[in-house]
């Protein structure tokens, strides 16, 4: 998708602050952080958003993924993963990406 920010961060078009990528992600930090950690970790295969992924090796990539940058990024201990699905779920691009949040405690349910 040409005009898809997250699709241009992928192809290294737009730079990003990376954290990890290989062949099928891509995970940066977030430009609006909202927790001292906050990382998104995006499959390079545009999805508009989770209910369109039907691969379930990409599926359980893109978590294994998580678990590899928390423990690269020190919040293994304790972290959340947020994947907001369309307007009425709060996401802003559509692109399906995991938001990874961790640094301090977080509280339940979110603010």
């Amino acid at each position: 998708m040409d005009n898809c920010i997250f699709c241009r961060i992928a192809s290294g078009e737009i730079p990003s602050k990376k954290v990890y990528e290989d062949d099928l992600a891509i995970a940066f930090y977030d430009l609006e952080p909202q927790a001292p950690v906050h990382v998104l970790i995006v499959p390079k295969k545009h999805y508009d958003n989770i209910t369109m992924l039907d691969d379930d090796a990409l599926t359980a990539h893109l978590f294994k993924v998580a678990s590899t940058v928390a423990e690269k990024l020190g919040v293994k201990h304790g972290f959340r993963l947020v994947i907001n699905t369309g307007k009425d779920g709060g996401q802003s691009v559509n692109h399906l990406h995991i938001h990874l949040l961790g640094g301090r405690e977080l509280q339940w349910p979110p603010g």
